[in-house]
């Protein structure tokens, strides 16, 4: 039995989930860019996009009676490697603001492209809840 995310106000997605719930609980959050919860895109600044999909991601959480502690997991798409690495020391105050000193097992990869077009990054996260 599992269990669909979709935060009530925001617009519905097409072709994917938000996120899922399993029995145990896990969750499985699929990527998550840095639009808004009307689907449009704010900046098209790479630390306003973080900022957002941070943000996304523990709205996600919290729809599923989760939060940035039960995070095991997150794998980051980055569309631009030299966005990524020369603000790394800012990439580490936005995290901390929006998620805290939570630090799962992270993987980052470097991507030609995303499916939206203005997306600079997509990040994914599993969390578990203990029993």
């Amino acid at each position: 039995m599992h269990r669909l995310l979709q935060p009530p106000n925001w617009q519905k997605p097409k072709g994917y989930v938000n996120g899922v719930a399993c029995q145990g609980t896990q969750i499985y959050i699929g990527g998550q860019v840095g639009w808004n919860r009307d689907q449009k895109f704010e900046t098209n600044d790479f630390l306003g996009q973080l900022e957002q999909t941070l943000k996304n991601i523990k709205e996600v959480l919290n729809e599923g009676g989760a939060g940035p502690e039960h995070m095991v997991r997150m794998t980051w798409y980055v569309v631009k490697k030299d966005l990524y690495v020369k603000n790394l020391k800012e990439i580490g105050v936005i995290y901390r603001n929006v998620l805290g000193k939570n630090f799962p097992a992270m993987s980052c990869v470097f991507v030609n492209g995303l499916v939206e077009d203005e997306a600079l990054l997509e990040i994914e996260v599993t969390a578990v809840i203990p029993n």
